[in-house]
């Protein structure tokens, strides 16, 4: 699978407005300041290309652990509202500092997105309470997400002019116009939380298993389930921050993990997931930059039509199997 990733980095890395061959690639990448083409590689391409891995393999490992924690094949970030809630808080401190002429910061918005996805899933939680049916739970997170959506568009609807295109732009979910210094903050972020969720691969595993077996183990529960909110909010809400809300890459990348792998441990499924989120985010940005170029398409537009039909036909195998 890293194999694979490399491919398709160095194939994103060649297409685009301007065709850059592969003796140019590795000419640009050996010396950077020679050549026009290395700049835009290094400027333009290069930070795109490493968010889209790092954000897209976060993605798909907040959507694994949210599977775990609620015992659905389709709860993920997107469906739960988790990113909507972090949609809207970063919207609202968007607003709110444009509108006095001053700029968020990148730390500022991943802050504000972690404290939106917190929201959003402390509601959910208390509807668990309410709530044992967890189909049902499901489609109270989606009423959430929507409310959270709809605020968000309110808030859009009555910003200044100057500020509802870089709302808009970010809203519909882009990796356009990422710089090093927010590829260094995600890298940081995203890197420590991966590392972190791996090492818990243990007492996750049992969690799996029912919390009766779990509780044998010597996990305590109560203690995991807000570990496992953390973890998954924390990876949603960065990417969230940096590239916008992506729909279905949470959820569709851990199906098409478990698939691959025959398996469901957390120790082969959490760097499988970060894997598979990276390949398919970056060939769905490859497509959502390409396709129509120069007209960009939101990176969640074409992760919509190309994984949907894929969770959809994987949910109906399983029904059938």
């Amino acid at each position: 699978m890293a194999v694979l990733l490399i491919v398709v980095f160095f194939i994103s890395l060649g297409l685009g407005s301007a065709h850059i061959s592969v003796r140019e690639i590795w000419q640009s990448l050996l010396a950077p300041n020679d050549i026009y083409l290395g700049k835009i590689i290094f400027s333009i391409r290069l930070p795109r290309i490493l968010s889209a891995i790092i954000l897209g393999g976060a993605l798909a490992v907040s959507g694994f652990l949210l599977q775990i924690f609620f015992g659905n094949p389709i709860a993920g970030p997107y469906v739960l509202g988790i990113s909507s809630g972090a949609k809207l808080f970063v919207a609202i401190a968007m607003v709110l500092l444009l509108g006095q002429g001053r700029l968020i910061s990148a730390f500022g918005m991943v802050i504000c997105a972690f404290a939106g996805s917190l929201l959003s899933m402390g509601l959910v939680m208390l509807l668990a309470n309410k709530v044992r049916n967890m189909s049902l739970l499901v489609v109270c997170g989606v009423m959430i997400g929507y409310i959270c959506s709809a605020i968000t568009e309110f808030i859009i609807a009555f910003a200044d002019d100057s500020n509802i295109v870089n709302l808009h732009n970010w809203s519909l979910g882009s990796f356009s116009g990422t710089n090093w210094d927010n590829v260094a903050i995600s890298l940081i972020i995203v890197l420590v939380t991966i590392v972190f969720s791996f090492l818990m691969s243990k007492p996750i595993g049992a969690y799996q298993l029912g919390e009766a077996y779990a509780r044998n183990m010597g996990v305590n529960i109560r203690q995991l389930r807000i570990i496992l909110i953390l973890l998954s909010s924390i990876l949603s809400a960065t990417v969230t921050a940096f590239a916008g809300p992506i729909s279905f890459v949470g959820i569709a990348v851990p199906h098409i993990m478990r698939m691959i792998m025959k398996t469901a441990k957390p120790i082969i499924m959490i760097p499988a997931c970060f894997f598979g989120g990276a390949i398919i985010t970056l060939v769905c940005d490859c497509i959502a930059r390409t396709a129509f170029a120069p007209t960009e398409l939101s990176i969640s537009a074409v992760t919509a039509v190309l994984l949907a039909p894929v969770v959809i036909v994987l949910l109906v195998k399983k029904k059938a199997s």
